[in-house]
């Protein structure tokens, strides 16, 4: 929770100076509205979060300020708590998890993370080093790879696809319990780039026809309403089963998980039959340990500590 508030405070800083004062009334709204819009909440999920709390501060019959931010702190959790889910494996052996994310975002690093939360939940992980057209991408997977003491499979130059094929195929055979694929980073804008990713997805789904089990998005926290624009994108591509925001230590556009949360909200609502996206995991510093299972209750709780 410390980690977490500390992690937090660049974002929830500006939205608790809100509620210093001594007075409800439509400015205490009004500076508000502004704090929330500052970081990165969205106009929607804004307007969202505005009726709420007005709506439970007249059934509290709330006479503070500060009672004001705690049914804030609560308006947050419900509308984040549909991303609050964990991260479930042994349903298939192996599971196979498809990482996705554009370059910078954190995502070999989330990776490396993650393969340390499952190693550390007792799972045995071999990472697929899908990555190829970034020079860096093998040898910085491979080093994760060695830290965390798990198998790796890679080709010099490879084809993405053909990877992602020998990996799952091995990892059946060396009957590991997940395997990770980290795919190479893309915009979305990148069309042709994306073109290959959904390639990987039907080659993975040729060695195993019930894979890939889940299909992760690592988005940085710093990008604000960008991010929630690469979540759409790659969503409509991929058909994305989960997310990781990192880097949630040092921006001050932590909002950003209220507009997902909104526009995971309106998805389920337009189609019913669809999978929420949840956030399994957020980055709070460079730590292998920061790497936490989201929780809508404590997120919402460090934001306006």
């Amino acid at each position: 929770m410390d980690r977490l508030r500390s992690g937090l405070k660049r974002t929830g800083s500006s939205i608790a100076e809100v509620f210093t004062g001594t007075q409800i009334d439509e400015a205490l709204y009004e500076e508000l509205e502004a704090a929330l819009l500052m970081a990165d909440t969205g106009t929607r999920a804004t307007q969202h979060l505005l009726d709420d709390l007005r709506r439970r501060v007249k059934e509290a019959k709330a006479s503070s300020p500060e009672a004001v931010k705690a049914l804030l702190a609560q308006a947050i959790a419900d509308l984040l708590r549909p991303l609050e889910r964990p991260l479930v494996i042994g349903e298939h052996v192996p599971t196979v998890i498809m990482v996705a994310g554009v370059n910078g975002a954190g995502k070999t690093t989330s990776i490396g993370k993650l393969t340390k939360h499952l190693a550390d939940g007792g799972a045995s992980v071999l990472l697929a080093a899908a990555d190829t057209f970034r020079a860096a991408a093998r040898e910085q997977l491979g080093v994760w790879a060695d830290r965390n003491t798990v198998e790796i499979v890679s080709q010099e130059g490879g084809d993405p696809a053909a990877v992602s094929f020998d990996a799952v195929n091995a990892g059946r055979a060396r009957r590991k319990d997940v395997v990770l694929v980290d795919t190479a980073g893309r915009l979305p804008t990148q069309l042709h780039l994306m073109e290959e990713l959904r390639k990987i997805r039907r080659v993975v789904a040729k060695a195993d026809a019930t894979a890939p089990h889940e299909v992760l998005l690592v988005i940085d926290g710093n990008t604000g309403q960008n991010a929630l624009a690469q979540v759409k994108a790659f969503d409509e591509a991929l058909q994305l089963t989960g997310l990781i925001v990192t880097k949630l230590d040092g921006t001050a556009k932590g909002g950003v998980l209220a507009a997902i949360a909104l526009w995971s909200r309106e998805r389920q609502a337009a189609h019913p039959g669809a999978r929420p996206v949840p956030v399994y995991f957020i980055g709070v510093g460079e730590k292998l340990e920061d790497l936490e299972t989201f929780s809508a209750q404590e997120f919402a709780q460090a934001l306006l500590a």
